[in-house]
């Protein structure tokens, strides 16, 4: 059975006009049961993450700022969610999300976050919309914990994970791709272990060329045992903030491939959603949809 973690705290409220579509949490499970795709079995709420955990990955000063909310003004800026303890409980269920779905992953072949994608939070810092690292904690969890030796974090948001590069770039257990618009934030980019930048506008075809070619070759050379997947739809033509040319066919094609790769190599995989700031919000939320529609799919 599919295995999603989603809790309502997820749609966090935010000032009125923010750009943030928080909403879309709230819409996928919604349109994800009433096409009968899940049922309410299929969704688990998780509990906060440990501090142990958190401190596996992040630094502990800037995790105490966070929890006691004494984060710098400027820090608060650079995130873009104004500090609260509804947000800092979001972001430490989200995290543990994301290692539950793990163990579900490990079960299943695959398991999904509703939210997380955090891949711009770095050891000591968050920026755009990111507190903590899901998918990183995660992936420490793993590695700590004995149950992975070599993890591949497949990142296709459009935005580079800045923050993943950064707190994996000495461990070579973890081997972080990127693929991203090459103009896009963040502007001071990280080195990924291998970063494919974009040009703007790049059309469906020409996208779906370079991950055909890349993630293929990753995975024969990594031989990782689990994976990380960011799936942003944030690629989309459509997208406000995205600067990339991709249909919701050809973003569900890229999604289809990546779980063929994984079944195909019998590697459990873990889904955070990532991004997308398309200006309609039906755009996001069937872009975000497929993404489970392919997996159901595909494993079930």
């Amino acid at each position: 059975m599919l295995q999603i973690a989603f809790d309502p705290i997820y749609a966090h409220p935010l000032p009125e006009g923010h750009r943030f579509p928080m909403l879309k949490y709230e819409l996928i499970p919604e349109q994800l049961l009433h096409e009968g795709i899940i049922t309410k079995e299929n969704l688990f709420s998780p509990k906060p993450i440990s501090e142990e955990i958190i401190l596996w990955t992040h630094d502990a000063i800037y995790w105490q700022q966070l929890r006691d909310f004494t984060l710098p003004e400027r820090e608060q800026r650079r995130i873009g969610f104004p500090l609260s303890a509804r947000l800092v409980e979001r972001e430490v269920k989200i995290g543990q999300g994301t290692i539950d779905g793990c163990s579900f992953a490990f079960e299943n072949g695959i398991a999904f976050n509703v939210a997380g994608g955090t891949h711009h939070a770095g050891t000591n810092w968050g920026e755009g919309f990111c507190l903590l690292n899901d998918q990183a904690m995660a992936a420490n969890y793993l590695l700590n914990n004995g149950l992975a030796k070599s993890i591949l974090i497949v990142d296709l948001d459009v935005h580079q994970g800045n923050g993943t590069a950064e707190i994996f770039e000495n461990e070579p257990r973890v081997f972080t791709f990127s693929m991203h618009a090459a103009n896009n934030f963040p502007f001071r980019k990280e080195k990924s272990d291998l970063d494919i930048p974009l040009s703007d506008g790049i059309n469906g075809d020409d996208y779906l060329a370079l991950l055909y070619d890349a993630l293929p070759k990753l995975i024969a050379q990594q031989k990782p045992d689990f994976i990380f997947y960011l799936a942003g739809v944030d690629v989309l033509a459509s997208d406000k903030l995205g600067k990339l040319g991709l249909t919701r066919d050809e973003c569900k094609m890229r999604d289809q491939f990546v779980f063929e790769q994984c079944i195909k190599h019998k590697i459990p995989v873990q889904v955070s959603m990532g991004g997308g700031y398309s200006p309609q919000i039906k755009d996001i939320v069937e872009a975000h949809c497929n993404t489970y529609r392919v997996a159901n799919q595909l494993y079930f």
